[in-house]
């Protein structure tokens, strides 16, 4: 029992629901008041107390925001889950917007009954932060990556490496929250951002990397370890990203 109740204390809710968790009470018990008040029966009223109570606590489930933090003081070459999900990409890809080569692209998707605040990836130096508009896929196919609308936050580790964190947008979520920001120092256990209803995040890493997780595997943002970035020297260089980006 005790290891229960320390684990509750671990869980909050995230600032991003406040508003809509305050407005979506006040709704549901003013309309569950006028039911209980305005009908002789009260089965108008249970129903709809049963309803949108349960929908309410979904949404409650859905902006929770468990305190977490890496185990290991060493995170040297880390690269842990900037999001809870699944693993649903790992594969060698074209990057054209900031690399212009290969990159390992590791991707998490994200249900809605999955935590959806997002931690920075790598501890570094935010190089730049972009939001870019475009469709709204389904998260998990091949095209959302670069046909959604998201938002990339590029990363320079201590030691040299590029790493890109994308945020996108599904067919449920509308709405990507990045706290990143430009020429500040980011480190994991810290939030980047959040995604509103489902969605999907797309690590980009140096070719090299080593690979911790497999496909279909399930991730917890900010402690399930994805990769090891190559201890040799980056052979990305500042000079290789478009000067627009950094």
């Amino acid at each position: 029992m005790g290891k229960k109740i320390n684990k509750l204390k671990k869980i909050r809710l995230h600032r991003e629901g406040t508003n809509t968790l305050i407005w979506a009470f006040v709704v549901i018990a003013s309309v569950a008041m006028l039911l209980w008040r305005g009908f002789d029966s009260h089965w108008p009223f249970w129903v709809f107390t049963i309803v949108f109570g349960t929908v309410y606590c979904l949404v409650v489930n859905f902006f929770r925001c468990p305190v977490r933090y890496f185990p290991s003081e060493d995170t040297e070459g880390i690269v842990v889950a900037p999001a809870d999900g699944r693993i649903v990409v790992i594969e060698e890809v074209d990057e054209h917007t900031f690399f212009h080569d290969r990159r390992l692209m590791i991707s998490i998707f994200m249900s809605p009954l999955n935590v959806h605040a997002n931690w920075f990836p790598v501890d570094g130096t935010v190089k730049s932060v972009t939001h870019r508009r475009g469709n709204f896929h389904k998260a998990w196919l091949p095209k959302a990556s670069e046909e959604n609308e998201h938002a990339d936050t590029l990363i320079e580790t201590p030691e040299g490496h590029m790493v890109l964190c994308r945020q996108i947008a599904g067919a449920m979520a509308r709405r990507i929250v990045t706290y990143a920001k430009p020429l500040e120092e980011c480190y994991i256990d810290e939030h980047m951002g959040f995604i509103k209803f489902g969605s999907r995040v797309d690590v980009f890493l140096p070719l090299g990397t080593e690979v911790c997780v497999t496909m279909g595997q399930k991730t917890t943002g900010d402690l399930t370890m994805i990769g090891r970035l190559p201890k040799k020297d980056p052979i990305e260089t500042k000079e290789q990203l478009t000067e627009d980006t950094l």
